[in-house]
């Protein structure tokens, strides 16, 4: 098993809830590439979505975590809680060390539209996808120590808005912050990096959502949550370090 403290690669994720969606994916991603993984999850969330909570996830990416030789620590979080991101990175770096890189994958994702969004779950978009992202920005800010050059920021985002008005609007939020963080954590050596990764069906898609999608995308498929993590992987490699303050569209064309 990789000494954390001896490789210096700690990835703190976000929004590791399940075995088949995109966090899970960089994580394992990640976890290949010689890293050790810090993950939260909240359950809760999952409980109130259609796919509902998947028994011994935890359990099952902490195992395929350690196959690729790396350390890892699963933590339940509730992003809206304003106390949760120093919780979290207290818990890391407990277990694994000083966190290298931040990877948010988070959401809150509720479907409703201008006409019909209540201000509660308005609110609840906000607290998780941009005020929670927010707080761990400044959180990972506050206590890197690495190397300068070495720091990384990547969040995930969506331009999906029209009839999903508080999530596509928090994740524009999400966005600002995030390239934010390029310039004012620019003394530290950090980069930081929004990525869209477009239409990824990890269980949530209606049949006529994913053939709507499929065909107006170039390559007639659907993105997959490896898409996503070999593009963040190389983002938090030493050869990604060039690209900074960007929105990186890995979408397959979709439009």
């Amino acid at each position: 098993m990789i000494d954390s403290r001896r490789t210096g690669k700690v990835a703190l994720i976000t929004g590791v809830g399940r075995t088949v969606g995109i966090g899970a994916g960089i994580a394992r991603r990640l976890a290949t590439s010689g890293w050790d993984i810090a993950f939260s999850h909240w359950s809760p969330y999952d409980e109130r979505m259609a796919w509902g909570v998947e028994p011994g996830a935890t359990d099952a990416i902490t195992a395929a975590l350690a196959d690729a030789g790396a350390a890892s620590v699963a933590i339940e979080a509730d992003l809206s809680d304003v106390a949760t991101p120093t919780r979290i990175f207290d818990e890391a770096e407990q277990a694994l060390g000083d966190v290298t890189a931040l990877v948010m994958c988070h959401c809150e994702s509720v479907d409703s539209g201008l006409l019909d969004t209540t201000v509660e779950s308005f609110d609840r978009h906000f607290a998780v996808n941009a005020r929670a992202t927010w707080l761990l920005i400044r959180e990972y800010g506050r206590r890197f120590r690495g190397a300068h050059g070495t720091g990384r920021i990547v969040a995930l985002t969506s331009d999906h808005t029209v009839g999903n008005l508080p999530y596509g609007a928090s994740k524009g939020a999400l966005d600002r912050i995030t390239l934010a963080a390029a310039h004012e954590l620019a003394h530290l050596g950090v980069s930081a990096n929004v990525v869209n990764p477009g239409p990824v069906d990890t269980g949530w898609m209606p049949d006529e959502v994913r053939e709507q999608c499929i065909r107006q995308t170039p390559l007639n498929r659907l993105g997959t949550p490896q898409d996503t993590a070999d593009l963040v992987d190389f983002l938090c490699s030493p050869q990604g370090q060039w690209i900074n303050g960007q929105l990186l569209m890995s979408n397959g064309g979709f439009g």
